[in-house]
């Protein structure tokens, strides 16, 4: 795309002459007759490489038909320079390979490169040039510039990683059961004495009695679950099952008149197919997984019923063995256990760190302060539990401290290589700047945190748009970069929400694309709170028309 025409290219590069004249040096007198156009006008890094394609215009009746002229591209930089490959043009007497450019003039596009190094992000490209012209050369007496450059903004990219710990599962308040059960004889609803003082029932008598004594332990209610075996008519079956839950829960009351016991809740189920397939599928009958297959065939409890009588033999083991163990009805007392409190833990931390198990560590370590500290805990969970979350967690903890060696150490120590470990393991090649490398651990990885990686590595290759993809929307702190990025400002404003300096540069480079040069300098104040952004910015192209 032509940009603004340069007026003069090189100061003495070309000259005006007729094509009959044989004095080359009247092709340096004319240079402002060539028109230059560079695209970028200010050269742009990308991926470490600096890219342009540099138009030049000849006029008519302006080369030596016998001359040859030779342009050297250099980028002159604080701290050296370097010549790109040159560009040689003909007469179009000179019967050498180079371009030729005859009495009608000429347009050549030239593309230009340079490997970037530091200190080239100020700098000027420039021409150096000389005519051949019978086997002399006639240099141009000064370097002609071309360009300003060079653009930097994506290396303002975070590539530090992102990463996230693994939770743990510590329950604050954890749900506990007890239960007892009394059994009826076929078609009756009557509790029999012996059932009331069934083993069962008295270890259902005592959980209650103790657990009035227990602080951290409370019923919140009870249910009385009544049932059927699911042999004989539905309508029967409903009916009995109904009387049971009457009678079991005046047992109930009669059992439990001076212990605490929550709300009760009293239900009648009908038939027990759920508990008929779990006594089957937990048995040793030879048959079961016939039974269990027609049970899941068959939907219909009288279907049911018919296929598993038509299995005679069977049948007689069920009527012996399932049967009577589901004419029943079911005390089932619902406990809250209320598990160590935050203060509580920090303090068992201190003062009796054996006490608690893998994930009352592992919540522990969320609640200090200190990273040291939070390793000392992980530790004791990879010790006594070879916790792979702990070894995980400890290895996040030594990357967030930027100790990549230790980290790797504890993540190749994972039993199981999850999406975690996997996202871990691309963070640490990126910053040991093997990108091909990280780039494989975030594609196995599934992780947001990977994808948010792998953006990095995008602007870091200059696949500004891929990244663009991956961070919309996150709030990523790379997410406003990649918009500047691909010159998308108003969502770059938008994306930039941190009140730091970072954050301050990037609203400063908005600014000054914008052209509110104004706004541009307020937030430089904010970015110059970091050291290397006071550096940066008196040699950042971004800012040559805010300083």
């Amino acid at each position: 795309m032509k940009k603004n025409l340069l007026k003069v290219l090189f100061v003495a590069f070309a000259a005006f002459a007729m094509v009959s004249c044989n004095n080359p040096s009247k092709m340096i007198e004319a240079a402002d007759q060539v028109k230059i156009v560079c695209n970028p006008e200010v050269l742009e890094v990308i991926a470490g490489n600096i890219d342009a394609t540099v138009d030049v215009t000849f006029p008519a009746e302006y080369f030596n038909p016998k001359a040859v002229l030779e342009i050297v591209p250099v980028l002159v930089y604080n701290g050296g320079e370097v010549q790109g490959k040159s560009f040689v043009y003909q007469g179009e007497k000179i019967t050498d390979n180079y371009k030729t450019v005859t009495e009608e003039g000429a347009t050549i596009s030239e593309r230009i490169h340079f490997d970037y190094v530091p200190g080239m992000e100020k700098s000027q490209l420039v021409a150096r040039a000389k005519v051949i012209f019978k086997g002399k050369d006639f240099e141009f007496p000064q370097d002609i510039k071309i360009a300003d450059g060079a653009n930097t903004t994506y290396m303002l990219v975070e590539k530090s990683g992102a990463f996230d710990l693994m939770k743990d599962n510590y329950q604050e308040v954890i749900p506990e059961t007890a239960e007892a059960q009394i059994l009826y004889l076929v078609n009756s609803a009557t509790v029999r004495p012996s059932q009331i003082k069934s083993d069962d029932i008295k270890a259902f008598e005592t959980t209650l009695k103790d657990l009035a004594k227990d602080e951290r332990r409370e019923v919140k209610s009870t249910d009385i679950v009544a049932y059927a075996s699911p042999e004989g008519a539905i309508t029967l079956n409903d009916k009995l099952s109904a009387n049971r839950e009457k009678s079991a829960t005046k047992a109930f009351n009669k059992i439990t008149k001076k212990l605490e016991t929550g709300e009760v809740n009293a239900k009648s189920i009908g038939e027990d197919w759920e508990g008929f397939q779990e006594l089957v599928n937990n048995s040793t009958i030879e048959d079961k997984d016939l039974i269990i297959r027609v049970l899941s065939m068959y939907s219909d409890p009288n279907v049911r019923e018919r296929e598993i009588k038509n299995m005679s033999a069977v049948y007689q083991t069920l009527a012996k063995n399932i049967l009577p163990e589901l004419r029943r009805a079911r005390f089932i007392a619902n406990i809250e256990y209320t598990n160590y409190t935050a203060e509580e833990l920090q303090q068992l931390v201190e003062s009796n760190i054996d006490v608690l198990d893998e994930e009352a560590l592992l919540r522990a370590a969320t609640l200090v302060k200190e990273n040291k500290d939070k390793l000392n805990i992980y530790q004791k969970a990879i010790s006594k539990f070879n916790s792979d979350r702990a070894k995980y967690n400890a290895a996040a903890i030594n990357l967030m401290e930027g100790n990549n060696s230790a980290a790797k150490s504890l993540l190749n120590k994972m039993d199981k290589k999850n999406c975690y470990y996997k996202n871990a393991m691309g963070v640490i090649a990126m910053r040991e700047g093997n990108n091909t490398e990280a780039a494989k651990w975030f594609a196995e990885s599934h992780r947001p945190q990977a994808k948010a990686n792998a953006a990095v590595l995008d602007i870091l290759n200059g696949k500004y748009n891929d990244a663009v993809a991956k961070l919309a929307g996150t709030g990523d702190e790379n997410e406003g970069l990649a918009y500047i990025l691909t010159n998308q400002l108003d969502k770059a404003s938008a994306a930039v929400t941190c009140k730091c300096p970072h954050a301050a540069y990037q609203k400063a480079i908005i600014a000054a694309r914008k052209g509110d040069t104004a706004t541009a300098k307020k937030e430089l104040e904010t970015a110059v709170k970091r050291a290397d952004y006071a550096k940066r910015i008196a040699t950042d192209v971004e800012f040559a028309k805010v300083r």
